[in-house]
Order: C-alpha cells, then structure tokens, then sequence
C-alpha cells in the first residue's frame, strides 16, 4: 500500500472546502487507499494553524477536532525525526525526515516555494494534490 505525506496545507484547505483535491485525498485515506504518515510536530502544527483567527473563522471546531483525532488515531506515526535541512522553506524540513523515516512514496503539497520545489526527498516523489489524486484510485 502507497505511504504518504500530506502537508498541513492540504488537510486544512480539506475542510475549507469539501469539494476539490485535498478533500478527495482525505476521502481517499480514510477510505483505506493509502496509509498517512504523521509525527507528533504535524499534530501541533495543525492543531495551531486550526486556531488562527482566520482559519477558525473557516474551519467548524468540531471539524478541525475530528481531523486530528483521526489523524492520531488511525495515521501512522513515525518518531523520532532525523535532523533534514534541505526544503526552500526550513518550516518544511520536518516534512522531508517524515517521508525519509516513515519511507513514504509521496509527500503532497501545495506549497510551490516550499518541499514541491524540490521533486523529490530520497526515494520520496514531491506532488501537488492535482497530481496525486489522479494517482489514487
């Protein structure tokens, strides 16, 4: 089964809008087409970007909640992280050791300046949503 990263990006822009790529990948998920990899600092990134203002003005509480513990509970979490110093954007780095630890076959972002930039992370292929949900049946 395909091992994958997906981007804090992409799990929020999910639940802004319910229909479009991201929401597909995570419909894709938690229907058991691939396994998601997460860590412990995905978890808090996204339980903080859920709490910005302008966020949270887009995104039901309850929703957000629901994301991470399904997240917790049925992604796979792979720690610790090996030091990576490598994306364009160092806030991304911990995306890059995810994928190396948890040997993901994707890692799905949106962020052109950031981690998709690169391509690839080791024997990780760097993808927009648009490309990966084409790759999920």
């Amino acid at each position: 089964m395909m091992r994958v990263v997906i981007d804090t990006n992409i799990l929020v822009s999910a639940l802004i809008s319910s229909v479009g790529k991201p929401a597909a990948i995570i419909d894709a998920w938690l229907d058991g087409k691939f396994t998601l990899l997460t860590c412990a600092t995905q978890v808090d990134e996204l339980r903080t970007t859920f709490k910005k203002p302008h966020v949270a003005k887009l995104i039901k509480r309850h929703e957000a909640g629901r994301l991470v513990n399904q997240i917790k509970r049925i992604a796979e979490t792979v720690d610790p992280l090996p030091p990576v110093q490598r994306s364009p954007d160092p806030m991304d780095d911990f995306l890059l050791a995810m994928s190396e630890t948890g040997q993901a076959d994707y890692l799905v972002t949106g962020e052109k300046s950031g981690p998709l930039a690169l391509g690839n992370h080791k024997t990780t292929r760097i993808v927009c949503a648009t490309n990966f949900a084409a790759l999920v049946p």
